[in-house]
C-alpha cells in the first residue's frame, strides 16, 4: 500500500543499487581530478550529450568553471576502491590519480586521462550549464567515446 513519506525515507527505498560514474576534470593549476557522481544522464542522441550534476562546494565545480571539459567515466568492476577515494577525498588536498594508482592515457579532445580499467569513457566539452539549487548541471557534448570489452560495469550494491 502506498503511503506518503518524507523525501529521505522514500529515496532510500530506490537509491541502491545504483549506477555510479566518475568525472575527470582538469585542475586550474595543472594536473587532474576525479569525482564520483551518481547524478548524471544522457540528454541528447544527436549530437550525443551527457549531463552531470556537481555540488557548488566540490573542487570539481571549481575545475569545471575554469576548464570546460570533462571525461565521464563508467567504472569497471575492479574500481570500487577508486570510486570510494574519488568520492571521499578532495582534489584540493590530494592527487587522486597518484593516490589511487590510476592507470590512464591521454584522451583525444583535451588530453584529459582515459582510465584503462573503466568499462567506458566519454570525452565531453561543456556546452551549457544550469544552476539547480546547491548543484550545477553541466551538459557536455560527447566528442570521443571509448569502451573496454574486458570490463563489466560497476554497480554500487544495495546494503
Amino acid at each position: 500500500m502506498m503511503k506518503i513519506h518524507n523525501f529521505p525515507e522514500a529515496h532510500a527505498k530506490v537509491h541502491l543499487p545504483s549506477k555510479v560514474t566518475m568525472a575527470v576534470t582538469e585542475k586550474p593549476d595543472g594536473g587532474y581530478n576525479l569525482i564520483t557522481l551518481e547524478w548524471f544522464m544522457r540528454t541528447s542522441i544527436d549530437p550525443p550529450m551527457f549531463a552531470i550534476s556537481v555540488g557548488h562546494t566540490r573542487y570539481s565545480y571549481e575545475c569545471l568553471q575554469d576548464v570546460r571539459y570533462f571525461n565521464l567515466v563508467f567504472p569497471g568492476s575492479t574500481q570500487k576502491s577508486l570510486l570510494a577515494l574519488a568520492g571521499s577525498k578532495s582534489g584540493r588536498d590530494i592527487d587522486k590519480f597518484s593516490a589511487g594508482e590510476v592507470a590512464s592515457f591521454p584522451g583525444k579532445l583535451h588530453k584529459l586521462p582515459i582510465l584503462k580499467d573503466a568499462a567506458a569513457c566519454f570525452e565531453c566539452e561543456v556546452v551549457t550549464q544550469v544552476k539547480s539549487g546547491d548543484h550545477t548541471i553541466f551538459v557536455g557534448e560527447v566528442k570521443h567515446s571509448w569502451s573496454n570489452e574486458e570490463e563489466q560495469l560497476f554497480f554500487y550494491p544495495k546494503n
